[in-house]
């Protein structure tokens, strides 16, 4: 039997345990610019979120409290990652769960992500699975 937790990582040399998953997700980023990043995002109280299996590490999300004119009090999921090698076993829908109560939790009303255009696996997991509604296109313009 297997024990699946998830805690909060809350020193650098916490999450720097998580970059290989964020490598996955953002191929583009080094451990130095991802650290750099991290420290950058603490101050607007980004928090990173691990989940367990026997005490390895086989998710996690980065997250972060927003207020805004559409969404209101919401929580943001920067990241959503599970181990490349164990996805549709469960662990995004039990971590997207925690994600949603920590929520309640913390009075959202909402949450929100973005997903790359390309991810459609991750897009059918969103809207078949977790029941979110794709409803808008997010832009960028690099400058």
């Amino acid at each position: 039997m297997t024990t699946i937790t998830i805690q909060e990582l809350c020193t650098e040399e916490e999450v720097v345990q998580i970059f290989p998953l964020m490598k996955d997700l953002r191929p583009y980023l080094d451990e130095e610019r991802f650290r750099e990043i991290w420290r950058a995002m603490q101050p607007d109280g980004y928090r990173i979120y691990a989940m367990y299996d026997g005490g390895e590490i086989v998710a996690f999300t980065g997250i972060q409290i927003r207020t805004n004119m559409y969404y209101f009090r919401h929580v943001f999921v920067h990241e959503l990652v599970t181990r490349a090698d164990i996805r549709s076993k469960g662990y995004g829908e039990k971590l997207l769960t925690f994600v949603h109560e920590w929520g309640r939790e913390h009075d959202c009303v909402t949450v929100a992500l973005e997903s790359a255009l390309t991810r459609v696996d991750a897009h059918r997991f969103y809207e078949t699975k977790m029941d979110y509604d794709k409803f808008c296109y997010s832009f960028k313009k690099s400058l």
